[in-house]
């Protein structure tokens, strides 16, 4: 298709975890799991020992998405040690350190990643675009499903590709929030590397999980091929 999809794990029906993600794990490239502290914005959500839990059953690779206002070493310990592949976390929050973060998950073996929420300037990236294994454009105000699209989410994927290709960067593009078929089409036709499906995108579809990613992965295929067309 093009793009990998990654499952919004905060989405799914959280009274049958195990075997959601025994569904999902055959047809999605990744899980992306959101922690949520209620002070980074007013939400509660996953946490590290979440992961731990899914690690057991499952080998796909995860995204752990930081939404904490206090991020520090041990966090970024205990999501590695709770089977994250990738961290992405808020540049304002880790600014001080993000240096020293990105070395020490390098040593993980963990891939370095960032989110900009919609209001950011993309430039800010510049000083350390280099470091950056995924760059995540949040496409509504962090926090909670439900939003509306922000329609300048284009023109900043569109600048994130610019940025990669004019500096030989090598960050992958995925972009979070109200990600469905309304939007897949032209958010591939401006760069997006990586699709996060959730309510709007994945789960809505159908109360059958198997029917429900089955829809969303034919809309995928079909949009992203017409942009191919």
């Amino acid at each position: 298709m093009g793009v990998k999809v990654s499952a919004s794990l905060m989405c799914m029906d959280l009274l049958h975890i195990a075997s959601e993600v025994k569904i999902l794990e055959h047809h999605v490239d990744e899980f992306h799991i959101d922690i949520i502290d209620w002070h980074y914005c007013k939400n509660m959500a996953l946490a590290p020992c979440f992961m731990e839990s899914i690690r057991t059953i499952s080998s796909i690779p995860m995204e752990a998405h930081l939404y904490v206002d206090n991020i520090d070493m041990d966090l970024i310990d205990l999501c590695c040690e709770s089977g994250a592949n990738i961290i992405t976390m808020p540049p304002e929050i880790i600014e001080r350190q993000l240096f020293h973060i990105q070395r020490e998950l390098a040593k993980r073996q963990v891939q370095f990643g960032v989110s900009l929420n919609p209001s950011m300037n993309m430039d800010v990236i510049v000083p350390y675009g280099h470091l950056i294994d995924r760059l995540l454009i949040l496409s509504v105000d962090p926090g909670f499903a439900g939003q509306p699209f922000i329609e300048t989410t284009y023109d900043r994927i569109q600048r994130a590709v610019q940025l990669r290709e004019e500096n030989h960067w090598h960050y992958q593009i995925e972009v979070d929030g109200c990600c469905n078929e309304k939007y897949y089409q032209k958010l591939h036709q401006a760069g997006a590397d990586v699709f996060i499906v959730g309510g709007s995108g994945l789960f809505s579809k159908s109360e059958d999980t198997e029917k429900a990613v089955q829809i969303c992965l034919d809309w995928i295929k079909k949009e992203t091929l017409c942009t191919n067309g």
